[in-house]
């Protein structure tokens, strides 16, 4: 165990003291979960509850005018009947209003009635003295019955007045209309227009109950397809991801559905992927640990020590090669996942990097005999991309390239650009890679038929996962600088495109 691992085994961080602790803060507004059903059910009710109060101010008014409407008449009629009561007696204006006249005006049991007559030159002449006059006199002599609001002892009343000509026939200019004007309090058309809103208002209090309910189920219903959809998806079998009917489906959530079922589709392929990746995975180990056990079993059962000796170096190559093939199911692993978590770019110099990883390379290729070399570009090649991803794809390149050379052959590295493009070659003077066989060398554990090079064929899959997660794209090519028939060589390239910096000065 090294330091730092003792130190996480045997230390606890102490706790934070109650000043420093700060709580966690508010869940953020984006994260709540939101309910369909109550949204809908809001966007409903709000426009009801709103609209609701203005009916029943309109609802106010309107009973109001409903209820001003006969009182109106009545207040007219008596206008009318005291203005027929009204005459000129030898220059003086005087009203012919008998007593029993007089009481069956004022008689009402609710409201107070008051009248009053003056004369032309606006001279009390019967009535109430208190009664406001009307404020422009000039603009209502025109006849007809007339209708205002005032204040009379406080109370508010309705007044009806009309200006009476006493001489109907006179040429003269003097003034010679008398004021009849007749109000009432406003308790009766109070208590109509009250009883008006209450037939309107009582049966709305019974109806919004019943249109709430009505709204609250036809909501459910609507919503009832989602509900039953949830159910079909709960009930299915962990490892069914078969496509769900959308025809069972509302026509608005078939968006959704579809969707869903591209992912499934998605997903089941991923993970047919990945099992037929674990099968391929248990398969390749079957065969160093077979080997592996066998020489373990061997070395045991040997009396001799040079047997012992050489069933010890055919384990450590087994060893050797579940760790390559280990190390590499690994680095697949890595180069698939970084998709989904995201990898890091920043600017590198390609010549750099491939310098660094064949100087790396130096030593194995001395114990292959392979003349390892390095053609750097004449300028920085730089591209945008993860350094650890891009060293992993170097090295199977080169890794695959010394394997498949025979001994006294040459693997060389170049970098270059072309067209503002990047260019990674690796080219050896081996076998080569027919035609016919180069699309499928891409593939997991996929091993040319006849190739006696040890390897597991997952060395071009993690190269050309790395290379997609770059936007680059690999090309496999015999090597033209290969001249014998049995060692064509190869030659693979990396192409990468211009980093967006490059394409911006471009434009």
């Amino acid at each position: 165990m090294n330091e730092r691992d003792a130190g996480l085994s045997g230390a606890t961080e102490p706790p934070l003291p109650p000043e420093l602790y700060q709580p966690p803060g508010a869940e953020p507004e984006e994260s709540i979960q939101h309910s369909l059903f109550g949204e809908i059910l809001d966007w409903m009710l709000a426009p009801l509850l709103l609209l609701w109060p203005m009916s029943i101010a309109i609802t106010y008014l309107v009973a109001k005018s409903i209820a001003n409407q006969p009182f109106d008449h009545a207040l007219e009629d008596s206008v009318t009947v005291l203005a027929q009561q009204v005459r000129e007696v030898d220059g003086r204006t005087v009203a012919r209003l008998a007593g029993s006249a007089r009481d069956i005006l004022r008689a009402d049991d609710t409201d107070s009635i008051y009248f009053q007559v003056a004369g032309p030159r606006g001279e009390y002449v019967d009535g109430d003295r208190d009664l406001p006059r009307p404020p422009d006199p000039e603009n209502y002599r025109s006849g007809g019955v007339h209708f205002r609001d005032d204040v009379m002892h406080g109370a508010e009343v309705r007044v009806a007045f009309s200006y009476v000509n006493l001489r109907p026939a006179a040429q003269d200019t003097a003034p010679h209309a008398a004021l009849v004007q007749v109000a009432e309090t406003l308790d009766k058309r109070a208590h109509l227009a009250n009883e008006i809103i209450k037939g309107v208002i009582l049966p709305q209090f019974i109806i919004l109950p019943i249109v709430l309910a009505l709204v609250w189920f036809a909501l459910a219903r609507g919503l009832s397809p989602l509900a039953e959809l949830q159910a079909r998806i709960r009930a299915r079998r962990p490892d069914d991801l078969s496509p769900i009917d959308s025809r069972q489906v509302p026509e608005e959530i078939s968006p959704l559905v579809g969707s869903l079922n591209d992912m499934l589709g998605r997903l089941s392929q991923t993970i047919d992927m990945q099992k037929r990746f674990i099968a391929d995975a248990a398969h390749q180990m079957k065969t160093p640990l077979a080997g592996m056990r066998m020489q373990s079993e061997l070395a045991l059962r040997q009396l001799d020590p040079d047997e012992i000796h050489r069933s010890l170096e055919q384990l450590a190559k087994s060893s050797e090669s579940a760790t390559r093939l280990v190390n590499q199911l690994l680095a697949l692993a890595r180069a698939e996942n970084q998709p989904h978590t995201g990898l890091a770019f920043e600017q590198i110099d390609l010549n750099e990097l491939a310098r660094g990883v064949v100087q790396d390379w130096v030593q194995a290729s001395f114990a292959s005999r392979i003349d390892l070399g390095f053609e750097a570009g004449d300028t920085s090649v730089n591209i945008d991309g993860n350094a650890m991803m891009l060293r992993e794809l170097l090295s199977n390149l080169i890794d695959n390239a010394i394997r498949y050379t025979p001994a006294g052959g040459s693997v060389t590295v170049r970098v270059r650009s072309d067209a503002g493009q990047a260019i990674l070659e690796v080219e050896d003077t081996g076998p080569g890679i027919a035609p016919a066989e180069r699309a499928n060398v891409f593939e997991r554990f996929y091993r040319i038929l006849g190739s006696s090079a040890s390897g597991s064929g997952l060395g071009l899959s993690i190269v050309r996962e790395i290379a997609q997660q770059h936007g680059a794209e690999v090309d496999v090519f015999s090597n033209p600088r290969g001249f014998a028939r049995k060692l064509p060589g190869c030659l693979m390239r990396v192409t990468f495109p211009p980093p967006p910096a490059a394409i911006e000065d471009a434009e």
